[in-house]
């Protein structure tokens, strides 16, 4: 014979379900409240669907606002923003200085538009097919973690909007930052680390040539010429923020969609 519960087991799971209630009713979001979440540098406009508390720690489930229901995603509060007027400005502010505005979602064109186009291309797309098709195993695929996500809107809201720069030099800077890493593969790997520290020196080189052509603010230039006159290379003098904004920069752009 089964056995009923018992008052206490009563008492229990009344007790567990107003906890949930409080947690939800003491939730930051409200679900159907629209919000701004990001993306590496970009934020989206979208509506909590779902809460829940889990873990020690919220997270709340969202619909992109103009996206499919695939793109819908649970995600952590650091990625979340109150849709608001001033965080509205911080948002069209990102997309002007990133360029995220020529990323918009274009209208599909009419079936019958896109048919032709296809047409036209089919014999030269058969052409070059093989020229263009990238293997999935040959792709690098990496994400950079909400906090450090956040850290990026951060850093941008600073120096664009309070004026804050960086102060330079940074201690350590991105030369500091590789060896580090490369010790710690080296005692790690052995004998692979080799190809680890020619990665290393690929990715610092490229550094110093995309810092002042795109890591660089526009009120950041002039500290960029004070800094790093003649010969000394940008990876000698810059740390982890500006190493950051590279990182934010070579993540896939299907990542970000």
């Amino acid at each position: 014979m089964g056995s009923s519960k018992t008052s206490s087991d009563v008492s229990d799971s009344s007790s567990s379900q107003t906890e949930i209630e409080n947690h939800v009713s003491a939730s930051p979001y409200a679900e159907g409240e629209k919000v701004l979440a990001f993306h590496t540098t970009c934020l989206y406009e979208a509506k909590v669907k779902q809460i829940e508390y889990k873990h020690k720690q919220w997270r709340f489930f969202l619909h992109y606002l103009g996206w499919k229901k695939s793109w819908d995603e649970w995600v952590v509060i650091d990625r979340l923003m109150k849709h608001t007027e001033e965080n509205m400005r911080v948002k069209l502010s990102i997309d002007a200085e990133f360029g995220n505005e020529k990323n918009a979602r274009k209208p599909r064109a009419s079936s019958k538009a896109s048919n032709v186009a296809r047409g036209r291309k089919r014999k030269n797309d058969s052409l070059v097919k093989e020229k263009t098709v990238v293997l999935p195993d040959k792709l690098v695929n990496f994400q950079i973690p909400p906090t450090l996500r956040k850290q990026l809107v951060d850093d941008f809201e600073f120096i664009t909007h309070l004026g804050k720069l960086v102060k330079l030099p940074r201690t350590p800077n991105v030369n500091d930052i590789f060896k580090t890493y490369f010790d710690y593969r080296l005692k790690k790997s052995g004998p692979i680390a080799d190809s680890v520290e020619e990665i290393m020196k690929g990715l610092c080189c490229y550094f110093d040539k995309a810092l002042p052509v795109m890591l660089l603010y526009n009120n950041e230039r002039q500290q960029y010429q004070e800094a790093c006159p003649n010969d000394i290379v940008p990876s000698a003098i810059y740390g982890a923020e500006h190493l950051l904004r590279l990182f934010g920069m070579l993540i896939s752009p299907s990542q970000t969609r």
